[in-house]
């Protein structure tokens, strides 16, 4: 077994125990932003932590109402800019918590008058240490390049700030139930998109709303374990530019969930069938997946499923998910 598909088995786990460490932690941070909401809540992330951010700001803007943006690390880093971030909440997601350029945005936001936020991995790090809050991910060590089980509990972690800042039952009880309902992703199987994607050169993969930062995610390991050209694409964008290099057998994959996005998603899909394209999806009308209990929250689970296809995916192609060949695990920019 690879580490990349050990470690994703363990996201389950990983989260149960996240929401249990950091309970008390959640509901004073959702108590405070509930009696004092900020004008604009600022993300910093890299990679695969940047998707999750992704995440958190649609379920941010969404059900809290509050604009959400990432902030490039490099404005402070490289052009030493002086941010104007008084009142705001900075959230820095990172699994390794050491990258120069987001220590240093971490800083200057807090110097800023940002309440600082870190959801990070390792919680000796910097990020961790200086953050107002920290709450750690407690996802355990990760062997494989390809993160996976802390992607996926960074997900869950920016779901259970939003459930708890917004008090909705129903979002906080589908929070909770999150380890269950990964342990029942795992279970299902993608034989489909193995089929799809196991010649492919290029690959479009789609989403909207909160499954386009999944999309994003989906996209990102593709390229890391099998080599292969992915782009991720809003259901909406690849309408323009996009849609013009799809034609016969072209390899699309769209994440579908059942929220207020699917009856314009299932439109969309039927346009770019009509180019040819070999399109599969994860929905309600589409392949398999575990449903979450709140729509919202059917990305993670579907990434859970999506990590194992691709692991099975690298080996078809004769690749070790593991060992990308020009890729290190902890990436320092400046």
């Amino acid at each position: 077994m690879t580490f990349m598909r050990s470690e994703a088995l363990e996201a389950p786990e990983a989260v149960a125990r996240f929401l249990t460490i950091n309970q008390a932690a959640l509901e004073e941070l959702g108590a405070r932003l509930r009696l004092a909401p900020p004008p604009a809540v600022l993300t910093s992330a890299r990679g695969s932590s940047d998707h999750a951010a992704g995440y958190f700001k649609y379920l941010t803007e969404i059900l809290a109402g509050i604009p959400c943006a990432s902030i490039g690390a490099s404005v402070v880093s490289v052009y030493g800019a002086r941010l104007q971030a008084k009142g705001c909440v900075a959230v820095t997601i990172s699994q390794s918590g050491q990258s120069p350029d987001i220590v240093a945005l971490q800083h200057a936001l807090r110097e800023a008058g940002a309440l600082t936020v870190a959801l990070v991995n390792d919680d000796s790090s910097p990020v961790a240490v200086n953050a107002d809050i920290c709450l750690a991910l407690n996802a355990g060590a990760e062997v494989s390049v390809a993160a996976t089980k802390s992607f996926i509990v960074s997900l869950a972690a920016g779901a259970a700030i939003v459930a708890h800042w917004t008090g909705e039952p129903g979002l906080i009880a589908a929070v909770q139930d999150l380890p269950e309902r990964l342990s029942a992703a795992s279970r299902i199987a993608w034989p489909d998109f193995t089929r799809l994607a196991r010649t492919a050169e290029s690959f479009y993969v789609l989403g909207r709303g909160p499954s386009l930062p999944i999309a994003g995610e989906m996209a990102l390991k593709l390229k890391e374990t099998c080599a292969i050209h992915a782009e991720a694409y809003s259901l909406a964008e690849v309408m323009h530019g996009p849609l013009e290099l799809m034609g016969q057998d072209f390899p699309v994959f769209a994440f579908t969930p059942g929220d207020r996005s699917l009856e314009s998603n299932r439109l969309a899909l039927a346009r770019l069938r009509k180019t040819g394209a070999s399109i599969l999806n994860a929905g309600p009308d589409g392949l398999a997946f575990a449903a979450t209990g709140d729509p919202m929250l059917d990305p993670i689970s579907m990434i859970q499923t999506a990590y194992l296809a691709i692991e099975s995916l690298a080996l078809s192609r004769g690749r070790d998910p593991d060992r990308p060949r020009h890729l290190k695990k902890v990436t320092h920019t400046l």
